[in-house]
Parts: structure tokens; C-alpha cells; sequence
């Protein structure tokens, strides 16, 4: 049995597209605005304390496990249907991404708020995968992970957004 850990967290993700740098630009991109003399080191390094969370690597596994389940038209009926269209009023896509940025506060949720309404970078092409795959808790965990590892950023000693 594999044991869960950072390193199948980050395999994981890029089996399904999704890099480090893809989380850490989307980091860097939410908290340039509010912190001075930021760089992609120190974005890069929150992300990996984040994804070192077991809560985040269980909500991550959890979350692709289901996306693949759906892709293989593996899910019971009417979930199969629910998952692969990612309806809108289904929720539960947010519900395991909000495992993650409960992990680190406020202002977590508020940040996975705005990247769930603007869809930037690698959570847009996620979001419009086509009909080969299926990416309903993806896109959602990949935004939760961003949000986490900025309020993680804005709460260090490193650099504390000021109003």
C-alpha cells in the first residue's frame, strides 16, 4: 500500500496537468499586489507547506480519485451524469476544496472565492477540459491550494499584507 505524502500529492497533480509552478504562479499572481518584493521562491515554498498538509493531501487524492472515476464512467447514476457536466448546483466539488483553505483561516475562503469567480491561469484550462476529461474537483482543488498557500503567505512573518 502506498502511504500518502507530499510527494504522491505533487505526482498526482501532474498526472492530471498540474505543476508546482502552476500553483506557485497563481500564488505569486493573488499576493504581488499586497506584498512587497515577493518571489516565486517564497510562493513555491508555501505551496509545498501547503501540500505537506495531510487534510489537503487527503481532500486532493479524494477529489482526482473522482474525477478519474467519472472520466471512466465509473460513478452510479445520477452522479456519473452530475460529476462529468460539473453542474453548477452540485457543491460538493467546493465542499473538498474547502477541507483545504479551512486548514488556514478567513482569509483562505475569501481567496478561493475570488480564484473560483476569475478561473486564472492552470484553473481556466482546467475548468474548459472538454468532453475527454473530467476536472469538476480538480480545478476547485488546484484554487484551494492557491488560496491556502496565500493566506499562508499573507499570515508569515515574510510579508504581512497591510491594508
Amino acid at each position: 500500500m502506498e502511504k500518502i505524502s507530499t510527494e504522491l500529492a505533487v505526482q498526482t497533480l501532474e498526472e492530471r496537468g498540474v505543476t508546482v509552478e502552476d500553483l506557485t504562479k497563481l500564488v505569486y499572481d493573488l499576493q504581488a499586489p499586497y506584498v512587497p518584493n515577493l518571489n516565486a521562491e517564497t510562493c513555491r515554498y508555501n505551496v509545498m507547506c501547503v501540500l505537506a498538509k495531510r487534510e489537503v493531501q487527503n481532500a486532493l487524492l479524494t477529489g482526482i480519485e473522482l474525477d478519474r472515476l467519472a472520466e471512466e464512467k465509473r460513478l452510479s447514476s445520477p452522479l456519473q451524469e452530475i460529476v462529468a457536466a460539473d453542474e453548477g448546483l452540485y457543491g460538493i466539488d467546493e465542499i473538498i476544496a474547502l477541507a483545504i483553505v479551512n486548514v488556514y483561516g478567513s482569509i483562505g475562503l475569501t481567496n478561493f472565492g475570488y480564484v473560483d469567480k476569475i478561473k486564472p491561469g492552470i484553473i481556466s484550462e482546467l475548468n474548459n477540459h472538454g468532453q475527454t476529461r473530467c476536472h469538476t474537483f480538480l480545478d476547485d482543488i488546484v484554487g484551494a491550494i492557491a488560496a491556502a498557500a496565500s493566506s499562508r503567505l499573507a499570515h508569515s512573518n515574510e510579508g504581512v499584507a497591510e491594508d
